[in-house]
């Protein structure tokens, strides 16, 4: 039997997480499956309870997909309770190119990252320079707080 993997992220508002996280790993929005609208309508004729569907939920997507097929499905789940502490898992976007490449290459395309991702919303927490290890990675957060890497 194969095994796939779906990153699933409790959130409170999942259209604002579908565009940030879209951006920052180049995913798209999922759209509804067979021809359905909306996703709302989807899980209707699933015979989901409307009862069990927050308000607007399925509206738009509210995952995101690899366009190539390769990455996992990422699907911001809708929850009641805000974010309270720090992640127990984050992800590291790995940009750079690897110990490999030059640190100063590596340097300018973490830099470029992070600026795109804090023009879409991200904060950065802190940086992580460290010229004595060939080292460099931005620590941020996504619009609702959580902690990932840009390295």
């Amino acid at each position: 039997m194969e095994t796939t993997l779906q990153l699933v992220i409790d959130c409170a508002d999942p259209r604002r997480l579908v565009s940030f996280w879209a951006e920052a790993l180049g995913y798209v929005p999922e759209p509804p499956p067979g021809g359905h609208a909306t996703w709302r309508e989807y899980w209707a004729d699933m015979g989901v309870p409307a009862e069990e569907l927050p308000a607007g939920a399925g509206e738009t997507p509210e995952s995101i997909v690899d366009p190539d097929g390769r990455g996992p499905r990422v699907w911001f789940q809708q929850v009641p309770e805000p974010k309270v502490a720090k992640n127990r898992l984050h992800l590291d976007l790995k940009v750079g190119g690897g110990r490999e490449v030059p640190l100063a290459v590596r340097i300018q395309r973490v830099t470029t990252k992070v600026e795109r991702l804090t023009e879409a919303g991200a904060t950065v927490l802190r940086i992580m320079d460290e010229p004595d290890m060939a080292y460099y990675a931005v620590v941020l957060q996504d619009p609702e707080g959580n902690e990932f890497c840009v390295v």
